[in-house]
């Protein structure tokens, strides 16, 4: 049984597609498949139930797949582990972010990782489909690290730390008929055209929730890739908005209320996966986080 077997059964269990797998792993699909079927022999069982148009894990594959993966990662432990003893600490970190961090300065840090261990490979991603993508890339082996914020119910499956938690305003032009109350509900915006961001991030996931809560969705007229622009249409008259107080500057034309009742929040946090340790390089990057938290003079 070869480490090179066992990387392609992951490849093919979590795609479940012999195809998607070959281009994940840059091997042709007839290779990954005399792969798996050299593995199935050696196991004397079916890892997966092919058909001519699904593929899909059998018992015994389901069985399989979580010790694979730790086998695997023990393996590159060990290796990262060796390497650090005699050539400094190696490795990939694969990191997936919001294109807002609020709490903390990536770029610095990164700079800061990378000065201390330039032998450590870095892949940053900005995320184009919002939190609830960074968590399932995680979730996934995609990413190694995310900086997401979702709400604690959105959260199965991963390890996270808060950074850091943000309360939700109302958002409305200044000349709005409900720009000079001290607070606001939800229920008081109800029947509003509402300016937001697209679905699978998080602000829109948590406010959508609340709306839904009490029986009046909202109607989106302006769906916008950044949180931070969401102010401009706001501005625009093309609506009002409902979002963390993180995503405001000050400005005359606009009005941020706060909520009242049961305010919502934005909690920004970092996450690993539950079901795999961190690498050596990614635990490494964590506690450099920690470092320079308990640092900061606001802590």
């Amino acid at each position: 049984m070869e480490t090179r077997q066992l990387e392609y059964f992951v490849a093919v269990a979590e795609e479940l597609s012999f195809t998607r797998a070959a281009q994940r792993v840059y091997a042709v699909q007839s290779t990954v498949s005399a792969a798996i079927r050299s593995l199935e022999t050696e196991l004397h069982t079916t890892l997966f139930d092919r058909s001519t148009r699904r593929v899909a894990l059998s018992p015994a594959g389901a069985a399989f797949l979580p010790e694979v993966k730790a086998a695997l990662e023990a393996v590159q432990r060990a290796k990262a582990v060796l390497q650090e003893a005699t050539e400094g600490l190696r490795g990939t970190i694969r990191i997936g972010t919001l294109s807002s961090t609020w709490e903390l300065d990536l770029p610095t840090l990164l700079g800061a990782f990378h000065r201390r261990y330039p032998l450590v490979d870095i892949h940053l991603t900005v995320s184009v489909s919002g939190s609830s993508g960074l968590a399932e890339d995680v979730r996934h082996g995609r990413l190694d690290v995310a900086l997401l914020g979702l709400p604690e119910s959105e959260l199965s499956g991963l390890r996270t730390t808060a950074l850091d938690s943000r309360p939700f305003v109302a958002l409305l032009p200044a000349d709005h008929r409900l720009a000079g109350r001290r607070e606001l509900t939800l229920a008081d915006l109800a029947g509003e055209q509402f300016v937001d961001t697209a679905r699978g991030y998080a602000n829109r996931l948590t406010v959508d929730r609340a709306f839904d809560a009490l029986g009046t969705p909202r109607r989106i007229v302006v769906e916008v890739a950044d949180v931070q622009t969401v102010p401009d249409y706001v501005r625009a008259g093309l609506g009002v908005a409902v979002i963390p107080n993180h995503a405001l500057e000050p400005d005359l034309a606009l009005v941020a209320v706060p909520l009242a009742g049961n305010p919502l929040s934005c909690v920004f946090s970092i996450a690993t996966s539950a079901d795999r340790p961190p690498s050596l390089p990614v635990q490494t990057l964590l506690d450099l986080i920690d470092e320079g938290r308990a640092a900061s003079p606001d802590r």
